[in-house]
């Protein structure tokens, strides 16, 4: 039988953000959303900007996980994130603006704009409105 719980490790540049433990982890990928439960078969995968849910036993935690990679074991998963951030770190203004000007160098494709960093920073302001929903 399956473990209960896994650990969680999450490890940004500027902190150790998180380590506890889940029943079930859900983030994006670069091959799209996954959903990992303990005693997941080992690998690593790409991080895309996106919304981090843990289920715990005592409700659920969310946070905006950005780009990095992530290490699953079967006993946990250790995230090495460029950011992390919790739903109060958030400034739901500034990540409205910032949703609105990449969208708009997205949609003016300027010679000099430079798209995929429009796009991830696009993901990224997502990514912080979502985690507030």
């Amino acid at each position: 039988m399956a473990e209960k719980s896994f650990s969680i490790k999450i490890m940004t540049p500027e902190r150790d953000f998180y380590e506890g433990e889940a029943l079930m982890a859900e983030f994006n990928t670069s091959e799209g959303e996954i959903g990992v439960y303990p005693a997941h078969i080992p690998m690593t995968v790409i991080l895309k900007p996106g919304v981090l849910t843990l289920t715990q036993e005592d409700g659920k935690k969310t946070a905006a996980l950005h780009t990095g990679f992530a290490q699953i074991m079967p006993d946990g998963i250790t995230f090495l994130a460029e950011a992390a951030e919790w739903p109060g770190e958030i400034d739901i203004a500034r990540a409205e603006a910032a949703r609105e000007r990449a969208e708009e160098r997205i949609r003016e494709h300027k010679e000099d704009t430079d798209i995929a960093r429009a796009e991830i920073a696009l993901q990224r302001a997502i990514a912080r409105i979502e985690t507030l929903k």
